[in-house]
């Protein structure tokens, strides 16, 4: 019995995190309320609080999805070889998880507990990172890697930025450039 119980609790989250991402991509998470994202999921506002505390508790579960969602895509090796590819095409796991990651990046600067949420998502997806290339090259130093991991993670993160502004290079010669890059990083000196 409790086991449909839970479902129906999953269900009605998921049904919430839905309408809020719907909402938060209209509005911002600023400007986003909890009587809007209750509309939008065809919910009261009470019912919403018995599932979430907070909008802040909204915005800690998406972005915990979004960080799971990127981490099992990590795994995926067939990932991590299209990396140059994908750089240099502005290529995405999700176009939305994108423009919402920017969104709380925003909401970061406002709002001390988002940046706080942020900041623990970026660590889990950094130390998986460094287990994941650890497990690739290891014949690397625990510092290569860290310093690897960073400088990747700046490429991946300001290749979604530079997504919003046109392309002003070749995407073919970038991936060739990307791929040296990725190449040089891997390589003990």
């Amino acid at each position: 019995m409790s086991t449909k119980l839970e479902e129906r609790q999953k269900q009605r989250q998921d049904e919430i995190i839905t309408a809020a991402r719907r909402c938060f991509r209209a509005s911002g998470f600023h400007g986003a309320s909890m009587s809007q994202i209750a509309s939008e999921a065809k919910l009261s506002v009470g019912q919403i609080y018995r599932y979430f505390s907070n909008k802040d508790a909204i915005i800690e579960e998406m972005i915990r999805r979004i960080i799971d969602y990127r981490i099992a895509e990590m795994e995926d090796k067939t990932q991590t070889d299209r990396m140059p590819q994908i750089l240099a095409w502005r290529q995405t796991l999700s176009e939305d998880d994108d423009a919402l990651m920017l969104e709380m990046s925003a909401e970061a600067t406002r709002n001390p507990l988002v940046a706080a949420m942020l900041v623990e998502a970026d660590a889990r997806m950094f130390a998986n990172a460094c287990e994941h290339l650890k497990k690739q090259c290891p014949h690397l130093s625990e510092e290569r890697i860290r310093c690897c991991v960073e400088i990747t993670a700046v490429m991946m993160e300001g290749s979604i930025y530079r997504r919003l502004t046109p392309q002003k290079v070749s995407a073919s010669e970038l991936e060739k450039i990307y791929r040296e890059i990725l190449n040089m990083l891997l390589i003990v000196n």
